[in-house]
């Protein structure tokens, strides 16, 4: 049996519609789908203190990068490339509670973000390593590779 194409076309809607009746009502209740959540998840955060000196640690873009060293006697850490990792807003120092004066006790942070990807160097450096103690030529300076893929 061959249909005409407006028949055609008014059965078709007769079944989508049938179809459509049929789906989400069961005993007088109706369902509707949730709309779908995009999850976006940040890249997780990177910490290097004194234990990642002369190493490389890998970072996303869009990473935060933070460099806490342990002893008021560092310098805040620096990039070697600002375009790749940049610091942002100052860095913090936190003395000790239970510090004797010129201890040097507590830390120094300074927080970066990986903008693009790339390989940087975060350094810092200190010449005094205790009260009136000069540090050897090898504890001076603190130099940490990242790289940033992404």
């Amino acid at each position: 049996m061959t249909l005409n194409r407006p028949a055609a076309l008014a059965l078709t809607c007769a079944a989508v519609l049938l179809a459509l009746a049929g789906c989400g009502s069961t005993g007088g209740t109706s369902t509707t789908a949730s709309p779908t959540t995009l999850v976006v998840s940040k890249p997780t955060p990177v910490t290097a203190d004194e234990h990642a000196d002369r190493t490389t640690l890998k970072a996303a873009v869009g990473a935060t990068v933070s460099v806490e060293l342990h002893s008021t006697y560092w310098s805040a850490a620096t990039s070697s490339a600002p375009d790749v990792v940049t610091a942002t807003g100052a860095p913090t120092t936190t003395p000790a509670p239970s510090c004797r004066p010129g201890g040097g006790c507590g830390t120094v942070t300074t927080t970066f973000t990986a903008h693009r990807a790339g390989t940087v160097h975060l350094t810092a450096s200190r010449s005094v390593c205790g009260e009136a103690l000069s540090c050897a030529p090898d504890q001076r300076v603190y130099d940490v590779t990242i790289e940033v893929t992404g």
